[in-house]
């Protein structure tokens, strides 16, 4: 029920701001236009948002018979979940990383890289699926794939009132000085706004995970070693990942980056372990 309501006040919030720019730009006519292309958006993020993200990362669906190490870690945790047997992607690249996406536990899908099935163990790849399944049960994922769309239709916003400003800024009279301030207040908060909403829901989200993929694979240990090494595989090759889906993964593909540490989507990886090596010993700091 929480994540439901977020995901509703994010597509409210993401409709308030194209209409707020409509205005801005083209007034009554402009809010009209906002208005049908919000409704537009609002419908497109929700229904097929996360396929435009497996389809940015050029994921390919598999089956099975093309991935049956992968395929029966996630139906035996999914059967323990008591959740319908996810789709399973495979992302192409060495960067080793992980994701969850879907509106809901019955249109999920898991996507792993190749990089991560290389260098992970079978108790390490298996307790990194328990985590996406838990956000899969948690309902994490619809959110996630909504703030995504939110957080890159602000970045969207935020360039077309730029030009707008760069196209019509010198109109004169045809353009009041608090119309123009505005434009800019959104151009620059904007975007920051948007990372900051991401770095709110996020990270509460991975720690939660982290709890419920520990418990579901049994192996807090097994986990605790898998982020380590994503962690490492991350900084030593750097996904090129969009920052507005950054949150989905398990690790912050852009980690190998000082500017995206210091923004970072996830908490700190060096907490994520000592919070799991703390539930391996019986202590409870979720």
């Amino acid at each position: 029920m929480k994540n439901t309501l977020k995901t509703v006040f994010f597509m409210t919030l993401m409709m308030v701001l194209f209409l707020f720019v409509g205005n801005m730009i083209g007034g009554r006519t402009g809010m009209t236009y906002a208005f049908l292309f919000s409704l537009g958006m609002n419908f497109f993020a929700y229904w097929f948002s996360d396929k435009m993200v497996l389809m940015s990362y050029h994921a390919r669906e598999v089956s099975e018979a093309e991935a049956p190490r992968l395929y029966t870690m996630v139906h035996r945790l999914a059967t323990r979940a008591n959740i319908p047997m996810p789709r399973l992607y495979m992302i192409p690249t060495e960067t080793p990383n992980a994701f969850a996406t879907g509106r809901s536990p019955q249109h999920a899908a898991v996507a792993v890289t190749d990089g991560i099935m290389r260098i992970l163990s079978d108790e390490e790849l298996e307790a990194v699926i328990g985590h996406e399944l838990s956000h899969v049960t948690h309902r994490d994922i619809l959110t996630s794939t909504i703030i995504a769309t939110f957080a890159g239709t602000i970045t969207y916003l935020a360039q077309m009132l730029s030009w707008s400003m760069f196209f019509f800024g010198g109109r004169g009279n045809d353009r009041d000085s608090s119309s123009a301030i505005g434009e800019l207040f959104v151009i620059i908060v904007a975007p920051i706004a948007a990372m900051l909403i991401q770095l709110a829901v996020s990270r509460s989200r991975e720690y939660k995970a982290d709890e419920g993929g520990a418990k579901l694979s049994m192996k807090p240990l097994s986990l605790a070693s898998a982020l380590q090494k994503l962690q490492t595989g991350a900084q030593q090759i750097p996904m090129k990942a969009q920052p507005s889906t950054a949150h989905l993964f398990i690790i912050n593909p852009l980690s190998g980056q000082s500017f995206a540490r210091l923004f970072s989507t996830h908490p700190p990886t060096e907490e994520r372990i000592s919070r799991l090596e703390a539930l391996a010993a019986g202590k409870n700091l979720y």
